[in-house]
């Protein structure tokens, strides 16, 4: 059952393609969207005052369980992207963002996507997201 709605907030990370980024047709091999996807998830957690490491000394984990990443256009070596994310849905023990990723020089979108994220307590079985975490991602939809 859906939580209260997630927050509108959209957070933009910015990184710079680098070599090692890129495959034999140079441009950026796409297995590496998925760490662009990481990358703005962390900025938006940092965004709204939370923290994966606070979360994990708690015991938590939100693994990805699900993944999906459309691609439209290439980046390549030097581009600096932007990553769009935000929270899509906030459940009881899941959450899901969603991702734009755009060429900063014009602002043509390259990939999208979305990632599903399942709550998890220690030893790793399923429970329900922490109250922090809830009312932290609660509470930053309201004006």
């Amino acid at each position: 059952m859906p939580l209260p709605p997630p927050t509108p907030v959209v957070v933009e990370a910015k990184t710079r393609v680098i070599y090692g980024d890129t495959d034999q047709m140079g441009v950026v091999y796409y297995a590496n969207y998925l760490r662009y996807f990481e990358l703005s998830r962390s900025d938006f957690f940092r965004a709204l005052g939370g923290s994966y490491v606070e979360l994990e000394r708690q015991g938590f984990g939100l693994p990805v369980v699900e993944v999906n990443a459309r691609y439209r256009a290439p980046a390549k070596y030097d581009d600096v992207i932007v990553i769009e994310v935000r929270l899509a849905e906030l459940r009881r023990a899941s959450l899901r963002f969603e991702y734009v990723v755009r060429r900063e020089r014009d602002r043509e979108e390259l990939a999208s996507g979305h990632t599903v994220h399942a709550c998890v307590g220690p030893g790793g079985k399923p429970t329900g997201l922490p109250p922090e975490v809830v009312r932290l991602l609660s509470a930053s939809s309201s004006p």
